[in-house]
């Protein structure tokens, strides 16, 4: 499904045991202060928190475009509140406590800290230097499900109620549909946002009577999902507002990014997309862009379906975008040399363009570096999909050094000048275009993520990897590589694989970067060196390399069986202290940041201030 690469260029943002002392730091909640982290706990996060300020100009912009972009910004605030809540069910009002006691139970330097974790990782919950979810503010523990199901579920009730139901399969699987328990006022509450907002249930038909059933019938539906659009009713009629006022701010300026803004404001409302991402891939926009809604599954670790909000405000780099978008031509004979059988005709003229970031809001926030949208199979078949390449965050400096770290300290010296910053660039961008490619379907006609549930992801980010590597080959012999800049994008590929620490399993993009460094190690494309504790690589093994495991991927995803895809992903994430664990060490003796913090000039944010 999915599909933006949302790490650090190549990688910066895999996290890892630093040493004991600093593990020990994040050992769980601090008792002190009812549950909030220590300013020595948060030290040790922030320490290794790259602050990056986001500032483009906006004086290319006209008076209308300037106008949108406030309202579009405003609706970015509101998809973060949004995004927040759908993670954790006390996230709103553990950050709420938390400005209340800042000054008082708090000193304010503690408190900022504790601000800036939750700012860092858009809630209560930290990935931790051991690569553990641990929760800094006194909240509940994650849960797989978030907050889009109910508190503490697992997928056996889900599965034993649908076996019995199975008619309730389209409702509580949907991707823009939160699972609720039938309990004493929770259907009222939603009964209650319908009569608000009456154009809800004019959109949702049928929608009133289902849950008054639902609510004379607890006995026979224990659970119950209701559209994200009445879930968050009041949000996001303010957002559709919003939206409607920039549409009508570019109304003549720039009439077709208007219409996207339209039709993406009623989507919000309807949950249903199709409208806006016809207009969005196939409109032919000015200065401005902007992703909206809930796209991304990633957050799911129960089924791996739900959606989470994001948006993204973006100005297009017109110069760039043009070099970029020859780059997409003759995309079918890459289609068609793709190690499985296949007659799929594909779109060709999919638009790809590089813009600068304004600013990043939900799901879209952080080093995301590009994304490929829609991911519905059938809207990406009727009208193609729409690639995003942030351009200054692809070429930032900092962040490509941060990167640039890791390689060097993972591979023997004779491969250093191997890594470049475009070819880091290129294989992102052909990552993105793997998506596009490839198995869209099961061979019986499911969607993958109805087929393949929580390993889909998984399974369709290492495929979009795969693509990005095994069409090298082919453009190098089409001239739109030299040998160079070839192996400058097999060189970004090896450091997309490596990791600092071993993955929990419901990380998919660790997982299956876990998976292609052992695949590369069993055909010998890596091979340790016990003598330096570094790894060579072998670039005459890698077409063939890639191949055989883009097949065995791409054969998955076809069968559509999700045991089979679970007994890959167990065969080839194995751990070895004496090999990964060497060279996660030396990675992270090299280390001087581990995660990222932006903030972006467009929404107020002061430029940061290191911390010391």
């Amino acid at each position: 499904m999915s599909h933006s690469n949302r790490k650090l260029i190549a990688g910066v943002a895999a996290l890892t045991v630093v040493a004991g002392n600093v593990a020990a730091e994040t050992q769980g909640v601090a008792e002190k202060a009812g549950g909030y982290w220590t300013a020595e706990q948060a030290d040790a996060i922030l320490q290794k928190t790259l602050r990056v300020h986001l500032a483009p100009s906006l004086n290319g912009l006209s008076v209308e475009e300037r106008t949108a972009l406030q309202k579009l910004l405003a609706v970015g605030q509101i998809m973060q509140r949004l995004y927040e809540e759908s993670r954790h069910p006390q996230a709103l009002a553990a950050h709420d406590e938390l400005l209340r006691v800042t000054g008082t139970e708090l000193d304010p330097g503690r408190g900022q800290m504790l601000r800036d974790l939750y700012r860092l990782s858009s809630g209560p919950i930290i990935t931790s230097l051991d690569n553990r979810r641990l929760p800094f503010l006194p909240v509940a523990d994650e849960t797989p499900g978030k907050n889009v199901y109910p508190a503490g579920i697992g997928r056996d009730e889900i599965d034993r109620l649908l076996a019995q139901h199975p008619e309730l399969q389209p409702e509580l699987m949907h991707l823009r549909y939160v699972v609720r328990r039938n309990q004493p006022g929770t259907i009222q509450r939603d009964l209650q946002a319908l009569k608000r907002h009456p154009v809800l249930a004019v959109l949702h038909p049928g929608l009133t009577d289902e849950l008054i059933h639902a609510q004379a019938n607890p006995a026979e539906h224990s659970l119950y999902a209701i559209p994200y659009s009445v879930a968050y009713a009041d949000d996001l009629m303010r957002a559709y507002k919003l939206l409607f006022d920039a549409a009508q701010a570019l109304g003549q300026s720039d009439p077709a990014f208007s219409r996207y803004l339209r039709n993406r404001a009623r989507d919000l409302l309807a949950d249903d997309y199709e409208a806006g991402d016809a207009a969005w891939v196939t409109g032919h926009f000015k200065n401005l862009n902007a992703q909206i809604g809930s796209y991304e599954t990633y957050d799911d670790q129960l089924y791996g379906v739900k959606t989470f909000f994001g948006l993204s405000v973006l100005i297009r780099d017109p110069e760039r975008s043009a070099e970029l978008a020859a780059a997409t031509q003759g995309l079918q004979a890459i289609e068609d040399s793709l190690p499985y059988e296949s007659t799929r005709r594909i779109r060709e003229d999919i638009p790809v363009g590089v813009y600068t970031v304004v600013a990043d809001f939900g799901q879209a926030r952080g080093a995301n570096t590009a994304s490929i949208l829609p991911n519905e199979a059938y809207l990406t078949r009727q009208y193609g999909r729409t690639i995003l390449l942030r351009g200054n965050i692809l070429t930032n400096a900092r962040l490509f050094e941060v990167a640039r770290a890791s390689f060097e300290a993972a591979i023997d010296v004779r491969h250093h000048a191997d890594l470049t910053a475009e070819g880091s660039l290129q294989r992102t961008l052909w990552h993105e275009i793997g998506h596009y490619l490839g198995v869209d379907l099961t061979r019986d006609g499911r969607d993958l993520d109805e087929a393949l549930q929580d390993a889909s992801d998984l399974y369709e980010e290492m495929k979009a990897d795969l693509v990005s590597l095994f069409a090298v080959r082919q453009l190098t012999t089409r001239g739109y590589y030299t040998p160079d800049q070839a192996r400058a994008v097999y060189a970004a590929g090896i450091l997309r694989v490596l990791q600092k620490t071993e993955p929990r399993r419901t990380q998919p993009y660790q997982t299956m970067q876990l998976m292609q460094w052992n695949w590369l190690l069993e055909q010998g494309v890596l091979t340790f060196n016990s003598r330096n504790q570094t790894m060579d690589i072998h670039y005459d093994r890698y077409h063939d390399a890639v191949g055989k495991l883009l097949a065995e991927v791409l054969s998955i995803q076809s069968e559509g069986n999700r045991e089979r895809a679970e007994s890959f992903v167990k065969r080839y994430t194995a751990w070895d202290p004496a090999l990964h664990g060497v060279v996660a060490g030396r990675m992270q003796a090299q280390e001087t940041y581990r995660y990222a913090l932006l903030t972006y000039e467009a929404i107020g944010d002061p430029p940061p201030v290191a911390v010391p």
